[in-house]
This record gives C-alpha cells, structure tokens and sequence, in this order.
C-alpha cells in the first residue's frame, strides 16, 4: 500500500510544502548562475524513469557553456571537485547539492519520488545485465539509498544492486531513515566528488575509471 499509493502522496504533499523554500533558492541562486557566463540557469538531462521512460530532469547548470560530456570507463558520468568544466558556482552548488533542487519540480509532474533510486542516462538501459533492469520498476528519486549511505564511494554497478535491494525493501521507515541520512551527508558534504580512495575502491571492484 505504501509503495503503491502512500508514497506519491507524500511525494506531492512534501514536494507542494517545500515549493515556496525552493523558489527562495531560485532568486538567489538563479541570477548568479546566468551573470557568471551569461548562460541558461537550467540543465534539462534527458533521464531514464520508471518503466524505461525518458524524462527530462532539472538541474541548476553547474558547468560552462558547451562543456564537453566526460565519461568514466564504466559508463558514468565523471565527476571530480577539479573538474575544468565546473564554473565558480557550479562548484559551490554541486559541492552543497543545491544543483539538485529543481527536481522538485520532477516530483511534481510525478517524473520523479523524493526516495528512490538516481535515474540513468538513457543509454546506460543498454548496459543493464542480469536483473539490473530492475532498477526501472519505481520512480527514480531525487536522493535515495547510494546518496544517503554511499554517494559516489560506490561503482555504478554496486549503485545498481543498492538500488535493487532498496527496491526489494522499500517502507516508509526506510525512506525516514534515507531522509535524514541525506541531509546529514549533505551538510558534512561527504563523497560529493570521487575521490582517489574511491578510484582505488572501484577498481578492486573490478571497474577502471
């Protein structure tokens, strides 16, 4: 019942309280983003979303005009603090998660849950082996349990399996639990970027960056 009815109720409920929070953010954030290169405020990333759906996913732009798309060897996206394509703000509210809050309005138009796992780029469907398709039987989520627990210290194949078990487990008790955890990691800013030690850990995993 809750994963069925209860949860996207909480969704629109939660989502509608921070709405007028969100749009504080916007004023602030919003014009310095534009001013600093005199590009868009938003990046529109296509996503995949529950049943292999693409969505398009709001994020504040964080990086330059035009910055070309880096890969790691494992198919995801790279993301490092050093990163050249990061723009003065782009590395503040990535840093703090700010770039995030748009997706508020994902929830909204019910593309996304404010628990849930973090949606893929729509070519990495090709790359799903085994029961990793799984990930597609809920609505991707703004946080969830890898960004709660692990961020990115985890290969994105172990983020896969994360999200089967939370998909095989999924309770309101749980995303209390994912909730709180995600604003604790969000104000210590843990594992925001990958770091050496977590190259280290994907490639004893078995996945070079």
């Amino acid at each position: 019942m809750y994963k069925n009815f209860f949860k996207r109720l909480f969704d629109i409920v939660l989502s509608i309280i921070a709405l007028p929070f969100w749009l504080i953010i916007l004023i602030v954030f919003g014009p310095i983003i534009y001013f600093e290169d005199r590009g868009p405020i938003f990046y529109n990333a296509p996503r995949l979303g529950k049943n292999g759906k693409i969505f398009k996913m709001y994020k504040f732009r964080s990086m330059k005009m035009n910055a070309p798309d880096i890969r790691n060897k494992d198919g995801s996206t790279f993301n490092s603090e050093d990163d050249p394509r990061l723009t003065k703000i782009g590395r503040f509210i990535r840093k703090t998660s700010i770039d995030e809050t748009p997706q508020l309005l994902n929830i909204i138009k019910g593309d996304m849950s404010i628990i849930g796992p973090r949606p893929d780029l729509p070519e990495h469907r090709k790359l799903y082996e085994g029961n990793e398709e799984r990930k597609l039987e809920i609505r991707p989520g703004v946080t969830g349990y890898n960004q709660a627990y692990f961020r990115n210290t985890v290969s994105w194949k172990k983020r896969i399996q994360n999200d089967i078990y939370y998909i095989d487990n999924v309770s309101l008790w749980l995303d209390i639990k994912i909730f709180f955890k995600t604003i604790l990691s969000v104000l210590k800013c843990e594992d925001v970027f990958i770091t050496e030690d977590s190259n280290k850990m994907k490639k004893s995993e078995g996945i070079n960056l």
